[in-house]
C-alpha cells in the first residue's frame, strides 16, 4: 500500500468534499471507499443507479465516481439523469471502465461523463484528478451563484429604475397642471 499524502480537508473533516462511489461489486465498493476517504474525503456509497440518486438527492454530493458497467442500469444512464436533474446538474461525474472499452468511454462522454476512468488505474492519479475537478467544480458554483447574484441585483435595479420614472413621469404631469392653472388665473 503506498502512503497517501496528507489532504487539504484534514483540518475541517466536516468540510471535506463528498465523493458518492457507485458500484455494484461490495469488495471492490469497500476497496474504492477506504482508498477515497483515506485521501481526505468523506465518502457515500450506493451499489445502483436507484440508490445513488436516492443518495445524491439526501446529501450533498461534491462529486460522482462510479462504475461504467453495471447490471440493469449502468454509469451512462446514471450520467444522463444526473445532467437532466437541475439541481445536480453541474455535479462532476468519473466513470470508471475497462482499458478496452473505447466505445463505453465515447458514450459515457456524449451523456456528460466529465472523465473516464480506464482500469487499471493508480489511486494517487485518481485522487489528484478528484481534488482538480472538486476545485474547478467549486469555481463553476461560486461564477453560477455571483452570476444570479448579479442578475438579481440587476432586477432590483431595473425595478427601481421603472419606479423612479414613474415618479418622474407624475412629477412632469403634476408640473404641466400647475403650469396650465397658472397660465388662466
Amino acid at each position: 500500500m503506498t502512503p497517501t499524502t496528507a489532504s487539504p480537508f484534514d483540518s475541517a473533516r466536516d468540510e471535506a468534499p463528498r465523493i458518492l462511489v457507485v458500484q455494484p461489486d461490495q469488495t471492490y465498493l469497500g476497496v474504492l471507499s477506504r482508498r477515497i476517504g483515506e485521501g481526505g474525503y468523506r465518502v457515500a456509497t450506493a451499489d445502483s443507479v436507484a440508490s445513488a440518486m436516492a443518495e445524491l438527492h439526501r446529501l450533498p454530493i461534491d462529486l460522482i465516481l462510479s462504475e461504467l458497467r453495471m447490471p440493469k442500469i449502468g454509469g451512462i444512464e446514471l450520467a444522463r439523469m444526473v445532467r437532466e436533474d437541475p439541481i445536480h446538474r453541474h455535479t462532476p461525474i468519473f466513470l470508471i471502465t475497462g482499458k478496452s472499452d473505447a466505445e463505453g468511454a465515447v458514450q459515457a462522454y456524449k451523456c456528460g461523463a466529465d472523465t473516464v476512468i480506464a482500469k487499471p488505474f493508480d489511486f494517487d492519479v485518481l485522487l489528484a484528478r478528484i481534488a482538480r475537478e472538486i476545485d474547478r467544480s467549486r469555481s463553476l458554483n461560486k461564477l453560477l451563484h455571483d452570476n444570479a447574484t448579479l442578475d438579481a441585483r440587476v432586477v432590483g435595479r431595473a425595478i427601481e429604475l421603472g419606479e423612479m420614472r414613474e415618479r418622474w413621469l407624475e412629477s412632469q404631469a403634476e408640473l404641466r397642471r400647475l403650469q396650465q392653472a397658472v397660465r388662466q388665473d
